[in-house]
């Protein structure tokens, strides 16, 4: 009895662990502090080409970064614009890659 009865506790203790560990994972829609981090890099270091570029200065352009996939959204000029806007935005160290949502004014 005192045997089945100390399984049962250590099988009990060994679950709540489990349970607790499993609360400490990143699900998909979260980031880590450093991912975080790198994401906030990212879009500085993408908001600051598009700036730096003469033909995307005065667009209306937002950028989102989440786990280094870059989201482009907003309005440009032209369809070249879309295009050059994304072309830009890949050669960014640490982007992943680009999901390209602009619209023409």
């Amino acid at each position: 009895m005192k045997t089945s009865t100390q399984r049962f506790s250590a099988l009990l203790l060994a679950a709540a662990a489990l349970t607790s560990v499993m609360g400490c994972a990143s699900t998909a829609t979260q980031e880590s502090t450093g991912q975080y981090m790198d994401d906030t890099a990212i879009t500085a270091k993408v908001k600051s080409a598009i700036f730096n570029d003469a033909s995307l200065k005065s667009a209306e352009i937002n950028v989102e970064t989440f786990k280094g996939v870059v989201q482009l959204s907003g309005f440009v000029n032209s369809a070249a614009d879309i295009q050059h806007a994304a072309q830009l935005v890949q050669g960014i160290s640490g982007v992943r890659s680009v999901r390209n949502d602009m619209r023409l004014k």
